[in-house]
């Protein structure tokens, strides 16, 4: 008997105006074979939500402006845009290039090697997403999407996480051109260090991470100078499941949107947080990684919805549709339909996932004290910023005690 996948919960099932934007020839482009972001991904996710007919409800299918250079510039530094605009496989023996490709942290352990149009593929990706912060600008959309983005660990002159340009920091920087507050939140296995370090000292950008403990996103990284306490993260142990993240995420999305007051809110779905990836070790489920984005609906503020990792591509391609019939608050069934990539889900040809046999590292005692902390931070933003507030002397205590408490607990 055929299931239907029901929309996860939450209390907006509304229509929303819906702009997708897709770039056929992102799946021509070939990363080399020591490149686990494979192309295929975008293409399947494309051909799978044609197959269930979501287009119907989408308004608008787009195909995005490429970017230029000038583009990748508001936030990276000439010479690496230079270099990546310049380098090519017949060169990168050269002795200088050589010596760039290790000042850029480009190499095949990281990001994979150098290969033919690396700069076209760039650009393809990153005009999606500063396509879609435009068409959010123009009010001519609710939800604008570009699963080809999110390559949120990108720095300003450095590759990361299989990336080359942070797309995600250059919407957010078209967004700020007409919204006053942009909130960012990550849901992927890593933490999005470059999105984070790109507006550490700023509060028009709240960022507000949930990922692997590891090397950065530590709990007590909270920005610095204006952006002290804007900066959101939550490192999360081995086995995460469901419902520990929903503990943790809806009590903290509720209170940072309630007291940033964001205008814009975009959202990495980095699919690498589905169970059975390859690079990850959470063990969400399809189901559980669109909750997420369900309650961003929610809240019924202009969206961007991001890809990002992902390398279990059967999985990268059933979350992403998943989200995609969410953003357009359509119900459909967990029987895959017939489409030219069947064989790719042999052998359960569904759309949605169980979780594997894996112990669940982050106690309720963690996900408890994470979000204790997260509130607390959050207690002390108060306001929101660049909106005329005059505190009281009760308020100003309130906001001094809880520093120190918060101090106290770092």
């Amino acid at each position: 008997m055929q299931t239907t996948a029901s929309l996860a919960s939450g209390p907006d099932g509304r229509k929303r105006r819906v702009s997708y934007f897709y770039e056929p020839k992102i799946g021509d482009y070939f990363y080399g074979n020591d490149q686990p972001t494979k192309r295929e991904r975008i293409r399947m996710t494309h051909t799978l939500i044609l197959s269930y007919k979501l287009d119907r409800y989408i308004d608008e299918i787009n195909r995005p402006d490429f970017a230029a250079a000038s583009d990748f510039e508001t936030f990276h530094s000439p010479d690496y845009v230079k270099f990546l605009s310049s380098v090519t496989p017949a060169t990168i023996t050269d002795p200088s290039v050589t010596q760039d490709l290790e000042r850029f942290n480009i190499n095949v352990e990281c990001d994979g090697p150098v290969y033919h149009n690396l700069f076209d593929y760039c650009r393809a990706y990153a005009g999606g997403s500063i396509s879609a912060a435009a068409k959010l600008n123009r009010q001519e959309a609710d939800i604008a999407i570009n699963w080809a983005g999110g390559m949120s660990c990108v720095k300003n002159d450095k590759a990361s996480g299989f990336g080359f340009v942070n797309d995600a920091v250059l919407a957010i920087l078209e967004l700020l051109k007409t919204f006053k507050r942009v909130m960012y939140i990550d849901i992927g296995y890593h933490h999005g260090d470059g999105v984070e370090d790109a507006f550490y000292d700023t509060d028009r950008v709240m960022t507000l991470s949930f990922h692997k403990a590891g090397d950065s996103g530590n709990i007590g990284d909270l920005g610095v100078h204006e952006g002290k306490y804007y900066s959101l993260n939550a490192p999360l142990k081995d086995g995460l499941h469901d419902a520990s993240l929903q503990s943790l995420f809806v009590p903290v999305i509720q209170k940072a949107i309630e007291v940033y007051q964001p205008e814009a809110i975009v959202l990495q779905c980095g699919a690498d947080s589905v169970a059975s990836d390859p690079y990850g070790t959470f063990n969400l489920t399809v189901k559980g990684h669109g909750d997420c984005v369900q309650y961003i609906r929610s809240f019924n503020v202009p969206l961007m919805l991001l890809g990002g990792g992902g390398f279990n591509i059967p999985n990268v391609v059933r979350c992403w549709c998943y989200e995609t019939a969410i953003a357009v608050g359509e119900e459909i069934d967990n029987l895959l339909p017939f489409h030219e990539y069947m064989n790719c889900f042999d052998p359960a040809y569904e759309l949605h996932i169980k979780p594997n046999k894996l112990p669940n590292l982050s106690t309720p005692q963690d996900i408890a004290a994470a979000r204790d902390r997260l509130l607390l931070q959050l207690s002390i933003v108060g306001h929101a910023p660049s909106v005329q507030f005059q505190d009281t002397p009760s308020t100003s205590q309130a906001i001094e005690a809880a520093e120190v408490d918060l101090e106290m607990r770092l």
